[in-house]
């Protein structure tokens, strides 16, 4: 088996490995007011669920090649509030278009052709394309580095597109909902093929090995 140290490869080469690896990451396009009032949306891909109880979200942020704070991390640090919106295969031109370089004063929504809808407990507008938005309060930020910046967040209120949320039960149809998953580089992947396999209980794989 092959392996590799990453004590011994720069941060580029461990970036790679890591990204060729985790595969496919859920995409937050996360929404955030300026101090202008200037609505900014990115990517993010280091991005996942963390807790139910409290709800939380992680987000992994990363800083400019000078370290300084992009948009979002600046715009977050200084109201505590964002919208994760997450996105499909109809969002997904959009949310390539949002990762674009944009000055602060421009919205990479409008530049995108996308829409917003208000916010209901935080002021951030989320995208009304979005299959499903987090509306979201800051938790805590931890440094590691320069470069990156950890982000924890409290999902206070969540939207859906209407026809994939059954609100009565609380159920997703998963049939309509068609994440993207982020891969590497300019890959993505489409989330089409499933397979469902059952986790036994212990008396049932007990049961199944003495079969």
């Amino acid at each position: 088996m092959d392996s590799v140290s990453f004590a011994d490869l720069a941060p580029y080469d461990r970036y790679k490995l890591l990204c060729a690896t985790i595969v496919p990451r859920p995409i937050a396009l996360v929404t955030t007011l300026g101090p202008d009032g200037t609505v900014n949306a990115a990517p993010y891909s280091f991005f996942n669920v963390f807790s139910e109880d409290p709800a939380l979200i992680v987000l992994g942020l990363q800083h400019k090649p000078d370290h300084s704070p992009k948009d979002t991390t600046r715009n977050i640090a200084r109201t505590g509030q964002f919208v994760v919106n997450l996105v499909d295969e109809a969002l997904a031109e959009g949310m390539n278009v949002c990762a674009v370089d944009f000055p602060p004063d421009v919205s990479e929504v409008e530049v995108a052709g996308l829409s917003l809808k208000a916010g209901i407990e935080i002021p951030v507008p989320h995208i009304a394309q979005a299959p499903f938005a987090l509306e979201c309060r800051r938790e805590v930020s931890l440094a590691f580095g320069p470069q990156r910046e950890l982000l924890v967040g409290e999902v206070l209120h969540l939207h859906a597109r209407p026809g994939l949320l059954d609100s009565e039960r609380l159920r997703i149809d998963t049939e309509a909902y068609r994440p993207v998953g982020r891969l590497f580089g300019d890959s993505y992947a489409r989330q089409g093929d499933r397979f469902a396999l059952v986790r036994p209980s212990y008396a049932d794989w007990l049961s199944a090995r003495d079969a």
